[in-house]
């Protein structure tokens, strides 16, 4: 009788070689994506340092990467007004030339995860849809282009913006693709070229060509 006292009493003891138990399913994310956040609001932050610096050091405020011309003229579509300063149009042909390489390289990113070497409206679309301050763009891109980009982009981390490639490295127009985590759908590194050529060399080189100087002509006709 003692002998089975005994032995019901015993505690019993998991086998050896038992797996420990799975983890909960509230567990914190993994710690790529916090990095990954990290990087990019730096590599945000370094492109607008750099375009703080060249804008404070611009010495030339005759030559402009858009017409002012025609923003002027734009500028009086609004009845309302009358009179625009000489500085204006040079102000608004900055701000457009910003949005524009903003928007070009948010798109560029969405062609490059597509293996793709040519931008078309789904990547504008895309680059819209996926980045908050664009959504007033939202009206005049066409909808089934929205619509399939939102279905898309609902079950990955919309809270993650877009990086800005470091620069200091190679120029070039093409940027590798940034790897992606299958496990969280959220990018772990960055591309491996930058888009510091883009807005550093483009007067140099033509690409984008000068507009409204020494007496040329506009595109609307008019003379500088």
């Amino acid at each position: 009788m003692d002998n089975n006292h005994q032995a019901q009493s015993a505690p019993s003891y998991p086998p050896t070689g038992t797996p420990p138990p799975p983890p909960p399913p509230n567990a914190a994310p993994p710690a790529p994506f916090h990095h990954l956040l990290q990087q990019q609001q730096q590599q945000l932050q370094m492109f607008w340092t750099y375009q703080r610096q060249e804008i404070e050091h611009v010495n030339d405020f005759k030559n402009h990467q858009l017409p002012l011309a025609r923003i002027k003229k734009i500028m009086k579509a609004d009845e309302d007004v009358r009179m625009i300063s000489a500085e204006a149009p040079i102000l608004f042909a900055k701000a457009c030339e910003l949005f524009i390489l903003e928007l070009t390289i948010r798109s560029w990113l969405h062609a490059e995860e597509n293996k793709r070497r040519t931008l078309q409206k789904n990547d504008i679309a895309a680059a819209i849809t996926r980045t908050d301050i664009f959504d007033f763009l939202v009206d005049i891109v066409p909808r089934d282009e929205i619509k399939e980009e939102a279905s898309l982009v609902a079950a990955a981390a919309s809270g993650v913006p877009y990086y800005y490639p470091p620069m200091g490295q190679p120029a070039g127009m093409m940027i590798g693709r940034p790897a992606m985590d299958p496990a969280t759908g959220v990018y772990v590194q960055p591309p491996s070229q930058a888009w510091q050529s883009v807005w550093q060399t483009a007067a140099d080189d033509g690409s984008y060509g000068t507009a409204g100087t020494s007496g040329q002509p506009n595109l609307d006709g008019s003379q500088s």
